[in-house]
């Protein structure tokens, strides 16, 4: 397995319930096809340079994972129809 870390935005209009449920739901998407969690990095609300979508601020998170292409594959599909993901970045770490 390789090691990939992963940043991506949630809206920021979300609970602190609803934004946890979101926040597991994506990790699962890696832990169930065999990756694993390594660190959690959550950034908070931090307003974006320029608006998105009419979206002026998001809640950053950053995840360092372990996980076969598979799993990172999924985890990409799935965040693209997400709506409450405004966007979202997979970097493979040497």
């Amino acid at each position: 397995m390789r090691k990939y870390e992963i940043m991506y935005i949630l809206t920021a209009d979300l609970s602190e319930e609803e934004r946890k449920a979101e926040m597991e739901n994506l990790h699962g998407i890696i832990t169930t096809r065999g990756g694993e969690i390594l660190n959690v990095d959550e950034w908070g609300v931090r307003p974006f340079a320029y608006p998105i979508n009419d979206i002026l601020k998001g809640y950053y998170v950053v995840v360092k994972v372990a996980a076969d292409n598979e799993a990172i594959k999924e985890f990409e599909r799935l965040s693209k129809i997400n709506a409450n993901v405004i966007r979202h970045l997979t970097v493979v770490e040497k």
